[in-house]
């Protein structure tokens, strides 16, 4: 494990959790400077510089870096961001407090100005409004990461259970339905869904099993193929107005309910 430099004093907190964490993902994957450039796209020196505090990593080099060491690069993207923002507002405050100052007024003879007073006010408003900036900025990220890491969740746990869609790399298939009744529920012999919702696009296995139950019960969806298409919907909605059901073209559980009790008509 490589024995890293102290880095400087001045670097902002923020900057500073960032090239930490960047050191860490570097020790454990084993990766030399010259392998982390080739891998990345970004030299050996400028590396150095990164992990070394002496300039701040782009958002791009931060994110291949975490692509090649396999690290979930949604927490390091969003401490970039506050680090440049903590940056930026640190180059803002004496631009600010310049344009801030108010004009001096002209000197009447024998009248003292309280120069050294206006210029105390002026720089104390100043770090306030810095001060808050600052805060505000560091809120804001936090908030961020929470929102990117919540949203990435419910994606991974949507793509687990949902059907797929259709994509122009899908086969055709013809799937064969073998009808059996248990329990006086109908059942296709290719899934057990009840309570999964399916539409327009979908595909798999849980559509082709609506399919078979939607043609005993006397609206023809078309192919068993197993993709919900409009035949498919219009077989849907015949069987829910025939039933008194909520007629909108989608496989809820009230319809799998009518499809697995339907009688043929």
């Amino acid at each position: 494990m490589p024995r890293w430099k102290e880095l400087p004093a001045e670097l902002p907190p923020p900057a500073r959790q960032l090239i930490v964490r960047l050191r860490g993902l570097k020790d454990r994957s084993g990766l030399s400077s010259r392998q982390l450039a080739a891998r990345t796209g970004y030299s050996a020196k400028s590396w150095q510089r990164y992990l070394n505090g002496r300039s701040l990593p782009p958002q791009e080099a931060v994110a291949a870096m975490s692509r090649v060491c396999g690290e979930d690069p949604v927490r390091l993207l969003a401490l970039h961001e506050i680090a440049t923002e903590h940056r930026l507002e640190g180059r803002q405050p004496a631009a600010r407090a310049l344009e801030s100052r108010p004009a001096a007024p002209a000197q009447v003879a024998g009248e003292r100005q309280p120069y050294g007073r206006h210029l105390r006010a002026a720089l104390t408003a100043a770090a306030v409004v810095t001060v808050l900036s600052v805060s505000a900025a560091l809120l804001l990220a936090v908030r961020l990461t929470e929102a990117r890491t919540q949203l990435a969740q419910q994606r991974d746990a949507t793509a687990a259970t949902a059907p797929a869609t259709v994509s122009a790399t899908l086969v055709p298939v013809i799937y064969t339905c073998r009808l059996e009744r248990q329990d006086g529920r109908w059942h296709a012999g290719l899934s057990p869904a009840a309570e999964v919702l399916l539409s327009n696009t979908q595909v798999g296995l849980e559509v082709a099993e609506a399919q078979c139950l939607l043609r005993r019960a006397g609206s023809v969806p078309g192919d068993i193929d197993g993709v919900f298409g409009p035949k498919t919907r219009r077989a849907v909605e015949h069987l829910q107005k025939r039933n008194g059901l909520i007629v909108n073209g989608v496989i809820d559980p009230p319809t799998w309910n009518a499809l697995r009790q339907a009688d043929p008509t």
